[in-house]
């Protein structure tokens, strides 16, 4: 029988469940166990594919085409485990299904209530998941913060669910804070204590607290954690800031954490070896021979996580290559009106990330310019693509009115536009094309030298595509389409001739980067870029 672990949160969101859980994850599959996470989120849209980046941060795309919560990246990149649509459960999902097997007829004639037919359901998909996955140990995140009205009915199963499942097949984390108070020079308990107290009030009484922490947790100050909130002195975990996410799974193995949560499930393992997790990447991350500067220029870089896995596969490109990556952020909206030379002075490549909407386009459109004409290396990814066809049209080819059918509809020359089926689209919730589709790159290409193959999959999340009947006038003047879509001869990947790296794709490779196998595009971006530094 699988065993479950749930991961709560209390006293303030933003506490770092996603990369606590995703730690976990990767301490216990460093024991040889087969692991599996989900995301609990309370909102009641049915996924964030429509939500605006700075309510939710990134939308994240599984292999199978689901449009997820952020953590999932925090879990693929920890874990050698594959998210699919069954790891992010929602309360709109949940509440569609209930209600739609109502009107189906499935409850015959019964009253539907929270309990038991929304914590049924609830409690079901975390079944699903074990099940699909095949997994020892499923980890289940719980959304939001232990008090909030919205995660009551996720918290009501997960208490069920360790009287369904039995005490010995489920454990229970909660993450909290332990706050210093700077001008009394002190460390206080008290909000973890009401954070448990709440939790307890709900049923669920937690087995392990991992306590985020700005100074180290005296002897005395676990003592009374744990005598206040009724759990074991050596399941008190301290977890303090540290100066790279990675480091996170060595500070629980420190502290035994996976020796604790085994007990628990009463399982014996392997010894945990996670040597390589330190030697090649965590030493790399905290202490890289060199460093290189580069340019994001996005529209939403007002929020860190908008852009979360594209800075992690920079990062991951960083430690592949031994230099700390150094993001300058610049809002495309205000570089449409600024002086180019001084705004990347220092910057050793430029980077244009996906989006929507055409705030801010213009000033993508000029930073890609400057990369072409100065040879700077740079990268393109989904809309960075299209914007970079887009200027390759206005200045290389004189199309002038070179445009995005998604900008303007009637654009004199719309190298960027609609395919026919999907014109009479009207919804624009799961109608893109999403998910893992096969490119095949042409030999004799930067983009075979970057890959090494003629055949990859990756992650798409976009809806207007290259128009084909533009793609001879733009190859005329120096442009190489490097990588298609087989099946309907897409446009995938765009490069230039007699650029030292100019690339770009329809694709979203930041979602299939790990710190310990960078995305070969993210790696040969960086490498270019500490060349160009080094050519200087």
């Amino acid at each position: 029988m699988p065993k479950y672990i749930f991961v709560t949160g209390g006293v303030i969101s933003s506490l770092g469940k996603g990369i606590t859980s995703a730690s976990i994850g990767r301490l216990l599959e460093s024991r040889g166990l087969k692991v599996s996470l989900m995301k609990f989120d309370p909102y009641i849209n049915v996924d964030p594919g429509t939500m605006n980046p700075y309510q939710h941060g990134e939308v994240y795309v599984t292999e199978d085409g689901a449009e997820t919560d952020l953590d999932l990246g925090h879990y693929e990149r920890f874990i050698s485990t594959q998210a699919t649509k069954f790891n992010n459960v929602t309360t709109g999902q949940i509440y569609n299904t209930v209600i739609s097997k109502e009107r189906h007829g499935d409850y015959l004639g019964k009253t539907i209530q929270v309990i038991p037919h929304i914590t049924n359901e609830i409690k079901e998909r975390v079944k699903k998941v074990a099940a699909v996955s095949g997994a020892d140990i499923v980890i289940v995140e719980v959304g939001g913060t232990v008090g909030d009205i919205e995660s009551l009915p996720f918290l009501e199963a997960a208490r069920q669910f360790g009287l369904d499942a039995g005490k010995e097949n489920v454990l229970y984390i909660h993450l909290t804070l332990v706050p210093y108070i700077r001008c009394a020079e002190e460390v206080k308990t008290k909000p973890t204590q009401h954070s448990v107290g709440t939790l307890r009030e709900i049923g669920i009484q937690p087995d392990i607290l991992i306590c985020r922490t700005e100074k180290a947790l005296t002897a005395d100050l676990k003592e009374k954690i744990s005598l206040f909130c009724n759990v074991q002195k050596e399941a008190v975990i301290e977890a303090r800031d540290v100066e790279s996410i990675y480091q996170i799974p060595l500070v629980f193995k420190n502290q035994i954490l996976d020796e604790i949560i085994l007990s628990h499930f009463k399982l014996i393992c392997r010894i945990s070896d996670l040597q390589d997790w330190e030697k090649h990447v965590v030493e790399r991350a905290v202490n890289p021979k060199g460093r290189v500067t580069i340019a994001l220029v996005g529209k939403y870089i007002a929020l860190q996580d908008a852009y979360k896995s594209i800075y992690e596969s920079l990062v991951h490109a960083g430690i592949h290559n031994d230099v700390k990556v150094i993001i300058k952020k610049i809002d495309s909206e205000e570089l449409e009106s600024q002086d180019l030379e001084t705004l990347f002075c220092g910057i050793s490549g430029i980077l244009v990330p996906g989006g929507f909407g055409y705030r801010g386009i213009e000033g993508k459109i000029k930073a890609i310019k400057f990369a072409r004409e100065n040879k700077i290396p740079f990268l393109g990814l989904c809309l960075g693509m299209q914007c970079a066809v887009i200027e390759f049209a206005r200045n290389a080819c004189g199309l002038r009115g070179g445009n995005s059918t998604e900008f303007k509809p009637r654009a004199k020359y719309p190298v960027i536009s609609l395919l026919k089926e999907q014109s009479a689209i009207k919804d624009l919730g799961g109608t893109m094309r999403l998910g893992s589709y096969p490119c095949k790159i042409r030999k004799r290409t930067m983009a075979y030298r970057v890959y090494g193959q003629e055949l990859v999959q990756e992650r798409h999340r976009h809806r207007y595509e290259f128009n084909n009947k533009y793609r001879k006038p733009l190859e005329n003047k120096g442009m190489v389409f490097s990588g298609v879509y087989p099946k309907k001869n897409l446009v995938e990947i765009i490069e230039l001739k007699g650029h030292p790296f100019f690339m770009a794709v329809q694709f979203h490779p930041e979602f299939k980067s790990k710190p310990d196998r960078a995305h070969p595009l993210f790696r040969e971006f960086i490498r270019a870029s500490i060349n160009y530094d080094n050519g200087k």
